[in-house]
């Protein structure tokens, strides 16, 4: 019987605080305000997702024949009407992915499944908007920001 070794694909890394705090930071400051000042509103600054709805759509996506996911920054568009609020506001979608090296270099390839309306990219969207929008959170200082709106004063975020 012949055992087939397979290699953990490991390409992030655990971070600290102070590393989620300087992206953070930067984001709001060099993304953020602008991005919210061109939508005339507070962009979102984060997405809820539960650790059940990640291992489901990972199991799926496992069973699906991926290895991966690769996270796409996307905005909702102005029409958009599935959920209030959510209109205009940037987010990001999860798409199962297949990472395989070739001998040209890396590639990902997206994983379909099949549904009841044939097969589908298998991707998931959709989090729980606004945490992080400024009210109701309790991240202990996580990302604290104070943004210099010139005219219009500071706001703490």
């Amino acid at each position: 019987m012949t055992t087939i070794e397979k290699k953990s694909l490991r390409v992030g890394r655990y971070v600290d605080a102070n590393h989620v705090n300087t992206l953070i930071r930067t984001y709001k400051q060099e993304r953020w305000q602008q991005n919210s000042e061109r939508i005339g509103q507070d962009d979102s600054l984060s997405l809820f997702y539960s650790i059940e709805e990640l291992e489901e759509f990972l199991q799926k996506a496992k069973e699906a024949g991926a290895n991966g996911v690769s996270v796409h920054f996307g905005v909702y568009p102005e029409n958009f009407n599935e959920r209030e609020g959510y209109a205009g506001k940037q987010t990001t979608v999860f798409v199962a992915t297949d990472r395989q090296e070739t001998a040209t270099g890396i590639a990902h390839k997206n994983v379909y499944h099949e549904t009841n309306k044939g097969k589908q990219l298998l991707a998931y969207n959709m989090g729980q908007w606004p945490p992080g929008s400024g009210t109701d959170t309790d991240w202990n200082g996580l990302g604290v920001t104070i943004v210099d709106k010139g005219d219009k004063g500071m706001i703490v975020i």
